[in-house]
C-alpha cells in the first residue's frame, strides 16, 4: 500500500492473520481512550477487549469492501486502521462514502507521521473502490484528532449528541419530581 519509508523501515500493507493480537491490543486502548474522554458515551474496556477485538477484525480481513490496514516497523505493528465502503445511508442522510472507523497508533510512535501513512492508504483504498468521500467521527473531547484529520483535508460535517435517560435532569424536564 504505502512504500516504505527509507529512514526508518515502515510500511503500511494489508493486516493478516498473524496481526490481530496486535490490533486487539491497539483496539483496546482505542476503547481506554475514548471511555476516558466520556464514561457514560463510550465502552469500557475489559480483559476480553483485545481477544474480542481482535476476533471482530477477523472477519473483516477478507471482505472485498474492507481495507484493514497496518503500520508495520520492522515487523512490529505500531498502528492500525480500519476502513469500509458503504453505500447511501440514509439515517445519516449520506450516499455512498468510504467510512474510515479507526485509526490508531501506538503512543510511543504518535508524532511520527504513522497516522498519516495509515490515512494515505486508507484514501488510496477508497479511490481504487471508486468512492466519492471519506467520512469519519471523532470524540467530541479528542481535539489532537480532530486538528490531525483538519490537516488531512476533513471537515465537520455532523454533531453527535448524547443523553442518558436516567439523568436527574429528567425530573427537571418533566416539571415535577416522579412526574
Amino acid at each position: 500500500m504505502a512504500p516504505p519509508d527509507s529512514q526508518s523501515g515502515l510500511i503500511v500493507r494489508r493486516a493478516t492473520p498473524a496481526d490481530l493480537p496486535s490490533i486487539g491490543r491497539l483496539g483496546a486502548l482505542l476503547v481506554e481512550e475514548h471511555h476516558g474522554f466520556d464514561p457514560q458515551r463510550f465502552l469500557a474496556a475489559s480483559h476480553r477487549t483485545p481477544t474480542d477485538y481482535a476476533s471482530f477484525m477477523s472477519t473483516q480481513l477478507e471482505d472485498p469492501d474492507v481495507a484493514v490496514l497496518v503500520a508495520d516497523d520492522k515487523g512490529e505493528v505500531i498502528g492500525y486502521a480500519y476502513a469500509a465502503v458503504d453505500g447511501y445511508d440514509y439515517m445519516a442522510l449520506r450516499g455512498p462514502a468510504g467510512v474510515l472507523h479507526d485509526v490508531v497508533v501506538e503512543p510511543g510512535h504518535r508524532g511520527r507521521g504513522v497516522g498519516r501513512l495509515l490515512v494515505d492508504a486508507a484514501l488510496a483504498f477508497f479511490r481504487s473502490r471508486g468512492v466519492p468521500r471519506v467520512v469519519l467521527s471523532t470524540a467530541e473531547r479528542n481535539e489532537a484528532a480532530q486538528r490531525f484529520f483538519a490537516s488531512a483535508g476533513f471537515r465537520r460535517t455532523m454533531i453527535e449528541m448524547t443523553r442518558e435517560l436516567d439523568d436527574p435532569a429528567d425530573e427537571l424536564l418533566r416539571g415535577s419530581p416522579g412526574g
